[in-house]
């Protein structure tokens, strides 16, 4: 009695569960990367809101700490100057706008002085940022 052994079949690697798995981390990757919001702003303590959300359009961020000084994308600038110092970098982009961080502790009056610079500075598009519950 003669067996027949199977010797000739090759091992295969299935290609198709392979790009199931490359098209999940290609989503997966995807979907991270657009989630994601550059800040260029300094850590201060943010208000709170329940309906919070990032315009991620936004281009410039104007800091606010607690002790009133003002940054605007990580570098110290005076009262004075920010108006000046907004329109240089927004002569860029027509669409520029602000991304505001103001500490919590800020007075009202502050703000606004701050809200009236950047109007002067002709920017229109202004976020005022919070942190979500």
């Amino acid at each position: 009695m003669k067996v027949h052994l199977q010797t000739g079949k090759k091992i295969r690697i299935e290609m198709i569960p392979l790009i199931d798995i490359v098209f999940l981390l290609l989503v997966f990757f995807i979907y991270a990367m657009l989630s994601m919001a550059v800040h260029h702003a300094l850590p201060v303590l943010l208000p709170t809101s329940a309906s919070a959300k990032i315009d991620k359009e936004l281009l410039l961020s104007v800091t606010i700490k607690s002790d009133g000084t003002l940054h605007v994308d990580k570098e110290p600038v005076g009262f004075d100057d920010l108006a000046s110092v907004l329109r240089t970098k927004a002569a860029a982009n027509v669409n520029t706008g602000i991304l505001l961080f103001a500490d919590r502790s800020l007075s009202y009056q502050k703000l606004f002085r701050v809200l009236d610079q950047i109007k002067m500075a002709g920017i229109n598009r202004i976020s005022l940022q919070a942190e979500t519950e």
